[in-house]
């Protein structure tokens, strides 16, 4: 009897398990095919592969099937196998195949993505479960490689604290940061019901993790100061920060409260409690700014650069780092999920301007890059990160639309609304030669910025954080442009 339950028990399951093909026919894909097909407890039945490779047609590998991909045998393939299931083994792959994926979403095929393997912990426990393809996925660039030895070093057994933890860049940077075994992280962020989802989150992908929510404001120094007498972190990476810049163009002074005061009240206790490290999270809208939100983002910078030198020359270990980089696809609030859902609606897609640009990369090559930047370790430092090539918004629509299954402006229109307050049409090259140095990381160099005495800019802080909270906006924004002399305002009521 026992053993008829089992029989049934294994034939079920492998019944209602999905029937998937892995793309390609390389090392990763073999590899991730026998991963899958080991335990009878995971979702994905591997039949076989498929492959562009017309050499490789009516062979096996594994004892598993290799079928020949053309697009007029597509169809046929995945009807006769029943296939419900593509798996691609790399995001490399994936970009490569962006009208195979139009096709397989157009079927009602899943698609879905791998993660890398540095995702599966020694016991071969998958933390990041197959993902579904996302359109910034297509956007991407070719994966970035670290130092994962040095990395790992620097955060291994450490108690370490993530502002904005709840956040887009936060919350991978929790994801990844648990790859590295911490003693305990502190995930911190004034969004409750974010924080409740992550906290389910990670309870349910990193059952070894110790971590720990705490909800609270970066403004407040009572709260901040508690998290560190109490917990005492060793690393600190602050992510907390306003960041949409039509908000902040209408809102100086919250601006000034959250990206100026926060940042100033964190690296101020990072100092008084001994921080091994301290990682601000920065913006390419901080260089030559013409909005609030990027001055404010500088005048954090700047907070934080001078503090270094003035701690250092104290005697303070603490490493201070700040990290620049551009828009990231697919985060809250950002130009793909709100494309997306316009899409979703049968359009229009609204874009500001036919010719404005932007530099783009995905949350988790921004987060990888922050980790190594981090472990650079050297203090006061501004490092940039290569953005790639810039992207131009209106194509960005286009190709949305089109990986859609829809016809540009006939199924789905594309209107243009006008540039927004503090909105220019071009932002800045962060990794220009002639303004930043290189490091031993290809993607990663050191701004050349100005230098400021510490005494000078505590003390416009002062004056800046003094109008804000009397709510005095003209006068926030001037004091801005006092200490930042190349912040000019665009299409903004602050250009005079």
């Amino acid at each position: 009897c026992l053993v008829l339950i089992y029989n049934y028990s294994v034939n079920y399951t492998t019944e209602v398990r999905n029937k998937s093909l892995i793309y390609e026919i390389k090392t990763h894909s073999i590899a991730l095919a026998q991963w899958l097909n080991k335990s009878a407890s995971n979702q994905y039945k591997v039949l076989g592969f498929v492959t562009r490779n017309n050499n490789a047609r009516k062979t096996r590998i594994q004892g598993l099937s290799v079928h020949y991909l053309t697009d007029d045998t597509m169809d046929w393939l995945f009807r006769k196998n029943e296939v419900n299931t593509i798996i691609f083994p790399d995001y490399t792959t994936v970009r490569n195949e962006q009208g195979f994926i139009s096709r397989c979403i157009e079927m009602g095929i899943k698609v879905l993505v791998s993660p890398p393997f540095e995702g599966l912990d020694s016991h071969n426990k998958d933390y990041h479960q197959m993902k579904p393809i996302q359109f910034e996925d297509l956007l991407g660039r070719d994966e970035i490689k670290i130092d994962m030895d040095k990395i790992e070093k620097q955060t291994r057994d450490k108690v370490i604290l993530i502002t904005g933890a709840a956040g887009s860049i936060g919350s991978e940077l929790v994801r990844q940061l648990a790859q590295f075994k911490p003693k305990l992280l502190l995930v911190f962020d004034i969004a409750e019901t974010p924080l409740h989802n992550l906290r389910l989150e990670i309870e349910n992908n990193y059952p070894d993790l110790e971590f720990i929510p705490i909800l609270g404001d970066v403004r407040s120094e009572s709260r901040i100061d508690f998290i560190f007498k109490k917990y005492h972190p060793q690393i600190v990476y602050h992510a907390a920060a306003y960041k949409h810049v039509p908000l902040m163009e209408e809102n100086p002074c919250e601006a000034i409260l959250v990206n100026v005061m926060g940042a100033m009240n964190l690296s101020n206790f990072a100092v008084q409690y001994d921080v091994e490290s301290f990682v601000m999270i920065s913006t390419d809208k901080a260089v030559n700014p013409t909005n609030v939100m990027g001055a404010s983002k500088r005048i954090a910078e700047i907070y934080i650069q001078s503090l270094a030198k003035e701690s250092a020359k104290k005697g303070s270990n603490v490493s201070f780092v700040t990290t620049r980089f551009g828009n990231v696809l697919g985060s809250n609030g950002s130009v793909i999920p709100y494309f997306k859902e316009q899409i979703e609606k049968g359009g229009p897609i609204t874009v500001t301007h036919p010719d404005i640009i932007r530099y783009f990369m995905t949350i988790p090559e921004a987060c990888r890059l922050v980790l190594q930047a981090a472990s650079f370790g050297n203090t006061g430092e501004i490092y940039v990160f290569d953005m790639g090539s810039p992207v131009k918004i209106v194509d960005l629509a286009k190709r949305m639309i089109e990986l859609a299954g829809f016809v540009p402006n006939e199924d789905i229109k594309i209107e243009f609304i006008g540039l927004r307050p503090g909105e220019k049409l071009f932002e800045e090259l962060l990794n220009d030669k002639e303004t930043t140095i290189p490091t031993d990381h290809e993607k990663i160099t050191i701004a050349k910025v100005r230098q400021y005495e510490f005494e000078k800019v505590l003390s416009a802080v002062k004056i800046m954080i003094d109008f804000s909270n009397k709510v005095e906006a003209s006068n926030v924004v001037k004091s801005m442009k006092k200490l930042v002399p190349e912040f000019k305002s665009k299409n903004s009521p602050y250009c005079e």
